[in-house]
């Protein structure tokens, strides 16, 4: 019979699971409490890292639909990101480069389950409002394009009537060009 205690822990996990965005499993053998302490500074209020029991992970995972079995061997700690993912993935990225102790093992995004190398590749991405600005500036560029294109049809039938118009002024329109004398 399971105890109430590592039910309560379980279901804890679970919602944990399911309340994120993104999870990354990592092992964290021979960090120091500060370093962990750091670490989870590091993360900020974008995501919750803490250290959990692989059997209880492994029974919150297959509850909350998400395989992650392969990960969850030796010293476990796992990420739970509700914010940006590729911050996140960034903040362990340089956390592991400075203390080589930490290591990512995988972990999971929108359901989708992502390898180490993957969440490195995740790291590498730019920031969410990085990619927002660069969609924002092209779509503002392609608008300027178009309004260009939508007003030189109508630019340059002004211009052409201007350039009517400045010519009847000099008389030069309607009047035959004179001809040259005959021999």
């Amino acid at each position: 019979m399971a105890r109430p205690d590592k039910v309560a822990a379980a279901a804890e996990i679970t919602d944990k699971f399911r309340n994120s965005n993104a999870a990354v499993v990592t092992a964290y053998t021979g960090l120091s409490v500060a370093q962990l302490k750091e670490l989870r500074r590091s993360l900020g209020d974008n995501a919750q890292y803490r250290v959990v029991k692989n059997t209880l992970t492994k029974i919150a995972a297959h509850e909350a639909g998400i395989t992650l079995d392969e990960h969850l061997k030796g010293s476990t700690a796992v990420a739970f990101v509700t914010g940006d993912p590729v911050e996140a993935a960034k903040g362990l990225r340089d956390f592991a480069k400075d203390n080589p102790n930490l290591v990512i093992k995988g972990g999971v995004l929108d359901g989708k389950a992502l390898t180490a190398d993957e969440i490195k590749k995740l790291a590498d991405l730019e920031s969410r409002e990085v990619l927002l600005a660069k969609l924002a500036g092209a779509m503002k560029g392609s608008m300027a394009k178009a309004a260009a294109t939508f007003q030189a049809p109508l630019t340059k039938f002004v211009r052409t009537a201007e350039a009517l118009r400045s010519k009847v002024e000099q008389g030069g329109a309607g009047t035959p060009a004179p001809a040259e004398a005959a021999e």
